[in-house]
C-alpha cells in the first residue's frame, strides 16, 4: 500500500522504517527542515522499560497538591481555563487507582521491553552510531518515603517481566562512582542492568537516512493543514497548499495529533506535558557520570552522550507554550552541581525544552482509528524514545493486516 506517515520525530520515522522493511511505499510529511527536530531533539537519552510506573498513580495526587505552589517543581500544573487540562486532569485522577495504575505497568513495561528489543535487533540489522550506550539506569533516591514506595514499584516491575532491583547506597556508589561525593544525600537506589542511553535526534536522522536509502520519502518543510474525509474515510490531507493521498494515513505528530484529528470529531486523551533540557559539553578531567542515571524525587535524568551530559526532566502542564522558563532551566544546573560537585564543563549549557505527548495514563494510543485508513500512533509521553521501535514495528503489523507481538492494549 502507499502509505502517508505525518510527522518526521523518532515515532514517525520508525513507523516509516518498519512500513517500508514490510513492503509498503511510504511518504513522510514533517513541518520542520528535517528529522527528530521537536519532541525528539534533546530529550533526557534515556531507553528505560524501568521508568514504567506512570506518573498517575496512588501517590501522585498529594504530591502534585504539594508541588503547586514552586516554580520548579518536577510536576507543575499551571491551572487556567482550559477545556482540554480540565478533561485530561480528571481522567488523570481516575487513573490514579492502585488497580489502574498496576494495569497500565503492565500495558508499559510490555511495550518498552519488546521496543528494547527491537532496537536491539535494529542495530544488528544496520550501522547506527548515536553515542548509545549499554550500561542500564541507575534510580537514586534521596527521600526514605520515596525509597520505600520504590521499593514496591519495582517489586511489581520485576513481577511483569523489567528486572529492577533494589540496591543499597554502598552498591550506587559502585555502579556509578561519580555519585560518590553526594553519598550524604542518598538513601538507596534501583538498578535496570538491561536499560540503555542514546541520542534519540541522531538516531532519528540516521534512520531516517536509512529509510530513504529503502525507498522512502521525505518532505520536509510541509506542515499538514488539514485531514479531508468522505464516507467516513480518509480521502487525503491537505499540507502547504497541495494534496497528498494514499492508502493508509498514520498520525505521528506527537503533541499536535490531537489538533489535526479534532475537527474529525476524534477527541484523544493526549495533552502537552514540557520537558526541560541543559546539554553540557564536558571537561577532560570532569567527574561526570557514565551510568544513565534517575533522581526519581527531582524526576531529572542524566545521560552520556559522548563528550556531553545530557540533563532533562520535570513536566510542565502549560498548553503549547514552548518559551525557556529560566527557574526551571537553572533547576537542572542546580540539582546536578549538588550530585556532580566534581562535574568540570568545557563550555554553557545549551537549553531546551519540548512537548511531550501524554496520556493520562502514560499508555500510548497506538493502532486504528475510528475512520477508515486512519491509524495513531502518539502519547508516550517521557517514553518515546523508549517505546518507538517497538510502537513503529506494532503499528506495521496493524497496517498489514497481523497482529502485533506485545501484550498491549491496541486501539
Amino acid at each position: 500500500m502507499k502509505v502517508l506517515v505525518l510527522g518526521a520525530g523518532v515515532v514517525g520515522v520508525t513507523s516509516a522504517w518498519y512500513l517500508a522493511r514490510a513492503g509498503h511505499q511510504v511518504t513522510v510529511l514533517d513541518r520542520q527542515a528535517g528529522a527528530g527536530l521537536e519532541t525528539s531533539f534533546a530529550n533526557g537519552g534515556q531507553i528505560s522499560v524501568s521508568h514504567a510506573e506512570p506518573w498517575a498513580n496512588p501517590h501522585a495526587p498529594l504530591r502534585a497538591l504539594a508541588w503547586m505552589r514552586r516554580e520548579d517543581a518536577p510536576l507543575l500544573f499551571r491551572f487556567r481555563w482550559d477545556a482540554a487540562l480540565l478533561d485530561w486532569s480528571l481522567r488523570f485522577l481516575r487513573e490514579c487507582s492502585a488497580r489502574r495504575t498496576r494495569d497500565n505497568i503492565r500495558c508499559i513495561v510490555a511495550l518498552a521491553l519488546y521496543s528494547r528489543r527491537q532496537l536491539q535487533a535494529l542495530r544488528g540489522e544496520i550501522s547506527l552510531a548515536y553515542d548509545h550506550l549499554e550500561r542500564g539506569i541507575l534510580h537514586v533516591y534521596t527521600d526514605r518515603r520515596e525509597f520505600a514506595a520504590a521499593v514496591a514499584a519495582a517489586a511489581v516491575l520485576r513481577e511483569f517481566g523489567c528486572e529492577r532491583r533494589t540496591v543499597s547506597v554502598d552498591e550506587c556508589l559502585a555502579i556509578e562512582p561519580a555519585l560518590v561525593p553526594a553519598a550524604r544525600l542518598l538513601v538507596g537506589g534501583d538498578y535496570t542492568a538491561n536499560d540503555e542511553s542514546g541520542d534519540a535526534h541522531r538516531f532519528t536522522q540516521q534512520l531516517a537516512g536509512h529509510c530513504a536509502a529503502r525507498g522512502v520519502i521525505f518532505r520536509y518543510g510541509v506542515a499538514v493543514d488539514q485531514l479531508l474525509t468522505a464516507a467516513g474515510r480518509v480521502e487525503g490531507v491537505l499540507a502547504a497548499g497541495e494534496l497528498h493521498q494514499a492508502d493508509a494515513y498514520v498520525a505521528a505528530l506527537g503533541s499536535y495529533t490531537p489538533l489535526l484529528l479534532r475537527p474529525l470529531g476524534l477527541r484523544l486523551p493526549v495533552y502537552p506535558a514540557k520537558g526541560y533540557s541543559a546539554t553540557l559539553p564536558l571537561a577532560a578531567d570532569s567527574v561526570a557520570p557514565r551510568v544513565s542515571l534517575t533522581d526519581d524525587g527531582h524526576k531529572i535524568v542524566f545521560s552520556r552522550l559522548g563528550d556531553r551530559l545530557r540533563i532533562a526532566g520535570t513536566a510542565e502542564f502549560n498548553g503549547y507554550n514552548t518559551e525557556l522558563n529560566a527557574v526551571r532551566c537553572g533547576a537542572l544546573l542546580r540539582r546536578t552541581n549538588e550530585l556532580f560537585p566534581s562535574l568540570r564543563a568545557a563550555g554553557e549549557a545549551d537549553f531546551w525544552c519540548g512537548l511531550r505527548p501524554a496520556t493520562p495514563s502514560n499508555v500510548p494510543l497506538i493502532g486504528r482509528s475510528p475512520i477508515a485508513r486512519l491509524y495513531i500512533n502518539t502519547g508516550h509521553g517521557t517514553l518515546g524514545w523508549t517505546m518507538a521501535c517497538g510502537s513503529g514495528a506494532a503499528l506495521a503489523d496493524i497496517v498489514s493486516g497481523r497482529k502485533p507481538e506485545p501484550d498491549f492494549r491496541f486501539l
